[in-house]
């Protein structure tokens, strides 16, 4: 079975489809931070390097977010942020139905 079906198949059970939309926000950040680490052409050994750190260091890092096991810190991100040459922002946007 091909990536795209097994995920079709899953995300069919509600349960499934509410904890994967429950993690947008971590996919979307982990998106993120592989295109400019890969924009960078940088491995992650390189990113551990400039952090200071190791690479199984920065494995987790981007393992994490993509399992909701653990949430990085703002200092972690923005660290990893200035490794690949980025600038790390962070914003609150209203969310679509809710009055403030």
């Amino acid at each position: 079975m091909k990536h795209a079906e097994l995920k079709k198949k899953a995300l069919s059970d509600p349960e499934v489809l509410s904890a994967y939309e429950g993690m947008e926000t971590e996919f979307t950040l982990l998106r993120q931070m592989l295109k400019a680490r890969n924009k960078a052409g940088l491995t992650q050994a390189e990113v551990a390097a400039r952090m200071g750190t190791k690479a199984p260091a920065i494995t987790r890092l981007e393992s994490s977010l993509s399992s909701g096991k653990h949430s990085p810190s703002i200092a972690t991100l923005q660290r990893y942020a200035e490794a690949v040459g980025c600038e790390l922002q962070v914003k609150l946007v209203k969310s679509h139905g809710h009055e403030a």
